[in-house]
């Protein structure tokens, strides 16, 4: 038990202590403007970025030590036993009793963070210029998520449950493939079902720019089905661009903060590195691999979940499958954690892929380059990541490394046509 929750604390201090480098870095490199950058920001910029970094990082260390802190305090501090009694009281079924043992803890764990999501919103978002939203919006948004997230895990926790009884040796290869046929399903319903409840769907209203959609996608060989803005800009300035869809029938879905703030020739550059995650198959080896991942993941659990030794881990004698299974999550969390850098390099290096991709597909990687500055201006995207932070936890490449590359290869073609 003790080493248990030694690691824990490890963990938890390995990345407060992460957070801290990367904003004693950004203290003292924040101020220098990048060449690439050079004309488009300012100082007065690059001190807003700064501060905007500084003052969500230190709301997200809050969280994550009161939420981290108090999970802890409930698997280590003898909360759980009681817990599952608790649990028994309200029905004795091995369904029924999973499902309010798990839908119980996400509620719990939503409570701890709204004041978190609270002051985030309504305070640093809006304290820079990127909360629209209003409190009754919030609200809203708030109970059809929590509604929403609670019918899934009922589906899901309760389908689980149902499979590891009716077949309690192969339980674990049926519920995984009962969990990937919910993704797909939930792939194909999300966009017409649940997206529509949080934002209006609009044909797109710029003139020519759904028909120039359509001529870049033709060339990469996809069908789009239709292309949407949404009004994104009544909950946050933030600006995105997503596909969605199976296969090679595709919906485009547009913010209008996006469209406000980029031009058609960098709208489609974005598109295009979009479609390069498609071509490339990043998409399908990301739910290959997470499914090959699960699949493992599940099997082990099957070996692990009757060890008598399981529970003593966390100081207890015995605990029932919900508790085991808690137990087993805590484990993978703190092997994830670990393993954090290599799901990082592999999406950087997805996202340098898409970007070359999109380079060829437009002829005008300068266009990438042109909508990334403005992304990082519009969005205040911290400049100066420590190398350390970047290499753990970024997706994408450090931005201004991004945008280098890409105004190298836009220079290289130019000397080229020169030539």
């Amino acid at each position: 038990m003790l080493f248990m929750l030694v690691l824990a604390f490890f963990v938890l201090a390995l990345e407060i202590a992460l957070d801290l480098l990367n904003l004693r870095h950004l203290r003292r490199f924040g101020g220098t403007v990048p060449a690439v950058f050079e004309g488009a920001v300012d100082r007065e910029i690059l001190r807003r970025s700064a501060a905007y970094t500084v003052a969500r990082n230190r709301i997200a260390i809050l969280e994550s030590v009161v939420v981290t802190g108090a999970f802890l305090f409930f698997l280590f501090g003898g909360w759980l036993a009681p817990y599952e009694r608790w649990v028994a009281s309200v029905t004795p079924s091995f369904i029924g009793g999973g499902i309010v043992f798990f839908v119980g803890l996400i509620l719990a764990r939503t409570v701890l963070a709204l004041p978190f999501n609270l002051y985030r919103t309504f305070r640093v978002e809006k304290d820079f210029g990127f909360n629209t939203t209003t409190a009754g919006l919030w609200l809203s948004d708030l109970v059809k998520s929590l509604v929403i997230s609670v019918l899934l895990s009922v589906l899901l926790i309760g389908g689980a449950l149902w499979l590891i009884e009716a077949a309690p040796r192969l339980w674990w290869f049926w519920v995984w493939g009962f969990f990937a046929l919910f993704t797909v399903v939930l792939i194909y319903l999300s966009p017409v079902l649940i997206e529509p409840l949080f934002f209006k769907f609009e044909p797109l209203r710029r003139e020519g720019l759904e028909e120039a959609i359509r001529k870049l996608m033709g060339r990469a060989g996809l069908t789009v089905s239709r292309v949407f803005q949404v009004d994104a800009s009544r909950r946050s300035r933030h600006s995105n661009a997503y596909f969605t869809g199976i296969g090679k029938v595709k919906r485009i879905v547009l913010f209008d903060t996006l469209l406000e703030q980029m031009n058609d020739r960098e709208i489609l550059a974005v598109l295009a590195h979009e479609v390069g995650h498609w071509k490339l198959r990043h998409i399908l080896k990301r739910i290959v691999f997470m499914q090959a991942t699960l699949l493992a993941g599940l099997f082990l659990a099957s070996r692990l979940i009757d060890w008598e030794g399981l529970p003593a881990l966390v100081g207890l004698e015995e605990a029932s499958f919900a508790g085991r299974a808690l137990i087993l999550f805590f484990l993978a969390g703190l092997v994830s954690f670990f393993l954090t850098p290599l799901g990082s390099y592999v999406s950087r290096r997805h996202e340098r892929q898409a970007d070359a991709f999109a380079s060829n597909l437009t002829s005008r990687p300068a266009d990438l380059g042109a909508a990334l500055v403005k992304l990082s201006l519009e969005n205040l995207t911290n400049l100066h990541p420590h190398p350390l932070y970047a290499w753990f936890h970024y997706s994408h490449p450090p931005m201004v490394r991004r945008i280098e590359e890409l105004l190298s290869v836009a220079q290289g073609g130019e000397a080229n046509e020169e030539e």
